[in-house]
C-alpha cells in the first residue's frame, strides 16, 4: 500500500467546510520513477555530469582521493547545519498554515512539529526522485490525508513560503556575488543572477495578479473551483500578510545553506571565503527549481565546478567540494526520505489492518 500522502492565533481564512474538499492520492512515486520523462530526466542529469567531466579534464581518481581525505569532523558538522534548517523550516511552515488559519483551534488536526517535519522532508525527498517539483503537491496530499487541510489554501501556504525563499534568495545571492567578484560578475554568474531575477519577477507577477485581479480571475475559474480558488488566494496573502517573521527565518536558513558549503569546503582543506559560499550554495538552490532535471541534478554540480574554477579552485578538488556537498544536500535527502516513505507505508498498512 502506498503511504497516504509558535505562534499566535490570526483570524482564519478558510471554513471548516472547506475540510470535506476531495483530493487524489497522487500516484506512487515508485511509478513516478518509470515514467518515460523522469527517465529522461536522469539521463539528462547523467550526459551534463560526463560532459562537464569531459570538457574540465577531471580526474576523477583525484577526485575521490580528495574525499576520501575529507575531515569528518567538519563534514558531520556540514550535515547537522543542513538538517538544522529543516527544522527551522517545519516551524517557518506550522507559522504559515496557523497565519492561513490551518490549525487545532479550528478544527484541523495539524500534527506537531515530528509530523510536520515527516510531511516536509518526504516532499523533498518526492522533488529528489522527481523532476517539475512535484514534491509540493505531495505535501499538499499529506497534510490534507493526516489533518484534513484543504489542500488549495495548503498550497498557498506553500506558494508564499517559495516567494519568501526566492525573494531572499536573490537579494542574498546577488550581494555576496558582488562582495565575492568585487562588483565585477563574471558572464556565466550574470546568467545565473538573470535566472533568479526572472524567476522573482515571474513570482511577484502572479501576486500581482491575483492581488488585482481576483474577481477577473474568479470568472475565468469553474464553478465547482471556486471554492479552492478562494482558499488559496486568501491563504496567499494571509502568510504574506505579515512577512518579517517568515522573511528573517528565511535569512537565517540561506546563511546557513552557505556556511554548510563553507564546512564542506574546509573539510577538503579548500580555503572559501563565507561570501563566496554563500553565493554558491544560494546559486545551487536557485538552480534545483529548474524543472530539468530532479533538484538540479547535474546542472547544480556542474554550476558549482564552473563557478569554484573562476576563483581560480582547481577542478578536481571544486568537483570534490560540488560532490561531497551534493552528498549531504541530495543524496542523503533521498536515503533519508526512502526510510520515512517505507516508514510511513509500513504504518498505513498496520492501520488498515486494524481497521
Amino acid at each position: 500500500m502506498q503511504p497516504e500522502p509558535l505562534i499566535e492565533q490570526t483570524e482564519p481564512v478558510i471554513e471548516q467546510s472547506t475540510s470535506a474538499v476531495a483530493i487524489e492520492a497522487p500516484e506512487p512515486i515508485q511509478r513516478r520513477l518509470m515514467r518515460p520523462h523522469t527517465i529522461a530526466s536522469f539521463a539528462i542529469a547523467i550526459a551534463i555530469i560526463i560532459l562537464v567531466v569531459k570538457r574540465l579534464n577531471i580526474n576523477l581518481s583525484a577526485v575521490w582521493d580528495n574525499i576520501s581525505r575529507a575531515n569528518p569532523w567538519y563534514f558531520g558538522a556540514a550535515v547537522i547545519v543542513y538538517y538544522l534548517t529543516f527544522i527551522v523550516r517545519t516551524y517557518r511552515w506550522r507559522y504559515m498554515l496557523n497565519q492561513a488559519g490551518i490549525s487545532r483551534e479550528n478544527g484541523y488536526d495539524v500534527p506537531g512539529i515530528p509530523g510536520l517535519f515527516e510531511i516536509m522532508m518526504l516532499s523533498w525527498f518526492a522533488n529528489c526522485v522527481v523532476p517539475a517539483k512535484l514534491g509540493d503537491g505531495y505535501r499538499c496530499y499529506l497534510l490534507k490525508r493526516d489533518a484534513g487541510a484543504p489542500a488549495s489554501a495548503t498550497l498557498g501556504t506553500i506558494l508564499a513560503e517559495r516567494i519568501t525563499d526566492l525573494s531572499v534568495l536573490f537579494i542574498a545571492m546577488t550581494t555576496a556575488g558582488a562582495v565575492a567578484f568585487h562588483g565585477n560578475l563574471p558572464s556565466r554568474v550574470q546568467q545565473t543572477v538573470m535566472i533568479g531575477g526572472g524567476l522573482l519577477v515571474f513570482g511577484f507577477a502572479v501576486l500581482i495578479a491575483l492581488f488585482f485581479a481576483r474577481e477577473h480571475v474568479q470568472r475565468l475559474v469553474p464553478d465547482r473551483f471556486v471554492r479552492h480558488y478562494h482558499d488559496f488566494h486568501d491563504a496567499v496573502f494571509a502568510c504574506l500578510r505579515q512577512p518579517a517573521i517568515p522573511i528573517m527565518i528565511s535569512v537565517g536558513i540561506w546563511m546557513a545553506d552557505g556556511f554548510r558549503l563553507y564546512l564542506v569546503a574546509r573539510s577538503l582543506g579548500a580555503d572559501l571565503t563565507i561570501t563566496l559560499t554563500i553565493f554558491v550554495a544560494l546559486m545551487s538552490a536557485l538552480l534545483t527549481t529548474l524543472p530539468i532535471t530532479p533538484a538540479g541534478l547535474g546542472v547544480v554540480e556542474a554550476a558549482v565546478v564552473v563557478v569554484l574554477k573562476l576563483v581560480d579552485v582547481h577542478a578536481d578538488l571544486a568537483s570534490s567540494i560540488a560532490i561531497l556537498d551534493r552528498v549531504i544536500g541530495y543524496w542523503s535527502l533521498i536515503a533519508f526520505g526512502l526510510l520515512l516513505y517505507l516508514h510511513r507505508m509500513r504504518r498505513e498498512v498496520r492501520l488498515a489492518q486494524v481497521a
